[in-house]
């Protein structure tokens, strides 16, 4: 593919100091990409609402839910929850960003494009950008069905993250990010020590740590602050979903962070939701990278 990267990419790819010759981002999915979708249990997205927020969600269904019926295309079977915005915000035509990701052996990838045809249980996705990325910064864990229960609660709209929220993301060792830029929908992993993201009063503060140096979330952050965040509770089932505007600090010095960041990102809350108790499977006996080791704590107190 040529000019695979968009200008702001490019913009903070030089910020960063990166020079990027080339890349491994292609037009159509490799067999492998095909065939590792297609044994997946979950599947991660992430769209665009009606006023212009990225959303991301998490849909769930036994391997096989997935399927490609050829390079450009991929199929999810999954029902839809009408009370979650982001799974109502998917419409044809509507780009989306996808992430596939294998917590048994840190495997992921990723693939964007738009929405296709759709029907009640099904959404076809059109591909126009695939590619993998390295397993750094993601646990392994082993997954284990949740015992069936009652009807899944409604969500929970939240004004500001409550306790609950904010005892979550002080223990999450994963979440996903959802932004876009350019015409184009992106959902993207991070990983660390528990407690990597910082939440400070309504700031969230997320250190950067090395990765494949594409720069494909912040260079849509600069060119589009505007963020979701989907935080996992592996032992409970819980998807908290957190929106915010976004800011770069290209200056790691500036900041008492983490050990091994290379710059730092906040987001300042302005909408969050929740779902208990929402996913049909839960995570167990978290392993952790050696990446992830290698990273360093936020010192204690409120920090930023």
């Amino acid at each position: 593919m040529q000019n695979v990267f968009h200008p702001d990419e490019i913009r903070a790819q030089q910020l960063a100091g990166f020079k990027v010759s080339a890349s491994g981002i292609r037009d159509a999915m490799p067999e492998q990409h095909r065939l590792f979708f297609a044994a997946l249990p979950y599947l991660f997205i992430s769209t665009l609402d009606d006023a212009g927020w990225p959303v991301a969600a998490l849909l769930s269904g036994p391997p096989g839910f997935i399927s490609s019926p050829d390079d450009r295309h991929l199929r999810v079977h999954a029902p839809r929850r009408a009370d979650d915005p982001a799974q109502a915000a998917l419409l044809p035509g509507k780009q989306i960003g996808v992430l596939g990701i294998d917590f048994s052996n840190r495997r992921r990838n990723r693939a964007n494009g738009r929405i296709g045809r759709m029907d009640k249980n099904r959404v076809e996705i059109e591909v126009d950008q695939s590619f993998g990325n390295c397993p750094q910064y993601i646990q392994i864990r082993e997954l284990a069905a949740a015992t069936a229960g009652g009807t899944p609660a409604g969500r929970e709209d939240l004004a500001a993250p409550d306790q609950d929220a904010r005892d979550l993301i002080a223990r999450s060792d994963t979440f996903f990010i959802a932004s876009h830029a350019h015409g184009g929908a992106d959902v993207s992993h991070r990983g660390g020590k528990p407690g990597f993201a910082h939440l400070a009063g309504n700031r969230l503060w997320v250190p950067d740590f090395r990765g494949n140096r594409y720069m494909n979330t912040l260079g849509n952050l600069l060119a589009e602050p505007r963020a979701a965040l989907l935080f996992i509770d592996f032992d409970n089932g819980d998807l908290l979903h957190v929106q915010g505007h976004t800011q770069i600090h290209w200056q790691p010095r500036e900041i008492q962070g983490p050990r091994g960041a290379e710059r730092f990102w906040s987001l300042d809350i302005t909408r969050s939701w929740r779902f208990r108790a929402a996913l049909p499977w839960r995570g167990r006996r978290p392993e952790f990278s050696p990446a992830t080791l290698n990273t360093g704590d936020w010192p204690p107190g409120d920090g930023q």
